[in-house]
């Protein structure tokens, strides 16, 4: 399973890409035409999480997957959908997809990714102590917001780390703009697991 950093909170893991904020993004280093994939995953409805969704949805003939009221207008532009809600589970492909909660405005969510391995995708969220059941999925991998004032911060995020006792981290949603700037190099430091710091454009294969 490869993972490459799209900048902020856009990841592409394998053909499934999450919260594709491409084209408005100052520190994404890819295109949107680019972009291979079969599944697009979206945490919420916010401009910079649905971001591109929809063109490379065309683009690749690929199915968004989201909360129903976050997918709906893409049904209703002939995109493919799953739609989901909160505890829900869906199969696409080779992937198991679970819907988990988040803490934030815009209808939000997190995702686990189950594939050979299991990611956890946080979106934009506040810690909340539901995350030590989402630990309970075997989390091999997690991605956790690190920049404040919108989501958790590096202290925060930290915390997270404890409860949902994941194997690895990557931190994301950081140093997009002046106003979510953090260090990741100090999230490393302070976390209890192993912390991997991406920059945009970079993968790890897990």
């Amino acid at each position: 399973m490869k993972i490459k950093f799209l900048g902020h909170s856009a990841f592409l893991i394998d053909d499934l890409l999450i919260d594709p904020f491409i084209k408005d993004n100052p520190i994404c280093p890819v295109k949107i035409e680019d972009i291979k994939c079969k599944i697009i995953c979206i945490t919420h409805d916010h401009w910079d999480h649905i971001g591109d969704s929809f063109e490379i949805a065309k683009n690749n003939d690929a199915t968004l997957v989201g909360v129903s009221d976050t997918v709906k207008k893409a049904e209703e532009v002939g995109i493919k959908t799953e739609h989901m809600n909160i505890g829900g589970m869906v199969k696409l492909g080779d992937w198991e997809i679970i819907l988990v909660p988040a803490t934030h405005s815009g209808n939000p969510s997190g995702f686990i990714l189950k594939k050979d391995k299991t990611v956890y995708h946080a979106g934009d969220t506040g810690l909340f102590m539901d995350m030590m059941l989402i630990g309970g999925y075997n989390i091999d991998v997690a991605l956790l917001p690190i920049g404040g004032r919108y989501t958790m911060d590096i202290e925060q995020a930290v915390e997270a780390c404890k409860l949902l006792k994941c194997k690895k981290a990557i931190p994301m949603h950081y140093n997009t703009w002046e106003v979510i700037k953090a260090n990741p190099e100090e999230f490393k430091k302070k976390a209890p697991c192993e912390v991997i710091i991406l920059k945009p454009g970079e993968e790890f294969e897990v």
